[in-house]
């Protein structure tokens, strides 16, 4: 075959479940050769298409597309002022469909470019909520009985809402629109969620818990003492970014694992964590750090001070971005745990060749490149919506903004 380029870049944005998804297509000078990836960030959906439009298509169509590094760096320095979620997502839209395109051409699994499988599939943990403690219980026993090994369990969703009522007695008059959330009254029913999962299910299953930024750096703190009679598996995003330098506080604390990084853009949000062994799991969104080039490196940095991955995995990550996330899930020896939202059925419609769950465990198949696809005609169907997320505009008892 001779020298193959980027022929067109574009994007398509679609929500098979009602999540704004945006992949990236790339297609070759070879006829029939293309290659797919994730750049879904679901707040800001359409900046990220734009720029795939407006910046990624001019800068690449014509480039060598076997030089995926090269692309890589040229792609995050061109544009001088970098690490921004939106050109970040953009930027790992090609990335993955790059490697997908040299899976392609080599024909064999993206894991085997990146040093073959260590393990025949990655286990996964479910997400567990409800407005009652049975009700959680009762969807935990439910992933059990499906073979699910690790339940990530919420009362209320994040910030526990599950007291709504109590919520609306403190607001103030003529308090705005937002997710309230009452601090203490979340940081003592988490512990009251753990007794009871404890005293229901006993330690036949791992439990996870997302903070999701919630608490002000010393409650966490607190929180993370307060569970570790309960044995965790780790407490997810305890602090925002801009507080990381706590970890070390935690960590002094308590022997609760720690898992962070979601919300991380630039490497030196997560370096000292790593290097200092303050956390246990990364946990970066592997298109907001900029595909599966940045976090191949990232996965091996972290490997070196015996930090594991678990990879982001909600249902804003495509099954395009769960592909990719499973690929690297197989081939890495530090590979801790998997997050999995699931698939609904559109999904499966839009995307053949999704990842399978067995008995709790993700299952790649052994297509070329990343194994999977988008029947773009279907995706049309399913427009996104540019309402915003209520979610994230999070509110302590007395109106004020907080991290979500």
């Amino acid at each position: 075959m001779s020298l193959v380029t980027i022929r067109n870049i574009y994007p398509i944005c679609t929500a098979p479940e009602g999540i704004p998804l945006v992949i990236v297509k790339v297609e070759t000078s070879e006829p029939g050769l293309y290659g797919i990836g994730c750049a879904t960030f679901t707040q800001r959906w359409q900046s990220v298409a734009h720029t795939v439009t407006d910046y990624m298509k001019p800068l690449l169509v014509g480039k060598d597309v076997s030089r995926i590094e090269d692309i890589w760096q040229m792609s995050m320095v061109s544009a001088y002022w970098r690490n921004g979620p939106v050109l970040n997502n953009a930027i790992s839209g090609v990335d993955e469909a790059l490697w997908d395109i040299k899976g392609k051409m080599l024909n064999t699994p993206v894991y085997n470019l990146l040093g073959g499988k260590v393990r025949e599939a990655a286990r996964v943990y479910r997400h567990a909520d409800g407005k009652t403690l049975e009700d959680v219980g009762d969807r935990v026993q439910q992933f059990l009985e499906e073979g699910v090994q690790v339940v990530r369990v919420q009362h209320g969703g994040y910030g526990g809402n599950a007291y709504a009522d109590y919520l609306d007695s403190l607001k103030p008059e003529g308090a705005v629109e937002g997710a309230y959330y009452d601090p203490l009254g979340y940081e003592l029913s988490v512990t009251e969620l753990f007794e009871y999962m404890r005293n229901r299910f006993g330690m036949k299953v791992g439990l996870c818990h997302d903070v999701h930024e919630h608490l002000d750096p010393i409650h966490a703190v607190r929180l993370a003492k307060a569970l570790e009679p309960y044995r965790p598996y780790f407490l997810e995003d305890a602090l925002p970014p801009e507080q990381v330098d706590w970890f070390q506080m935690v960590r002094s604390q308590t022997t609760v694992p720690i898992a962070m990084g979601e919300l991380f853009n630039n490497p030196s949000e997560y370096n000292k964590l790593i290097s200092n062994r303050l956390i246990d799991f990364i946990r970066c969104h592997i298109s907001q750090i900029g595909g599966i080039t940045p976090a191949k490196k990232l996965s091996d940095f972290c490997e070196v001070f015996g930090v594991k991955t678990a990879w982001h995995g909600p249902g804003d990550t495509s099954p395009v971005g769960h592909a990719a996330n499973l690929h690297l899930d197989v081939s890495s020896s530090n590979f801790g745990i998997q997050e999995f939202a699931g698939f609904g059925q559109h999904s499966l419609e839009v995307f053949p060749g999704c990842p399978e769950l067995r008995k709790g465990y993700l299952y790649p198949n052994d297509k070329p490149g990343l194994g999977i696809d988008i029947d773009e005609d279907l995706a049309k169907k399913f427009p996104c919506s540019t309402a915003l997320p209520k979610w994230t505009n999070c509110r302590r008892p007395d109106g004020t903004i907080n991290r979500p």
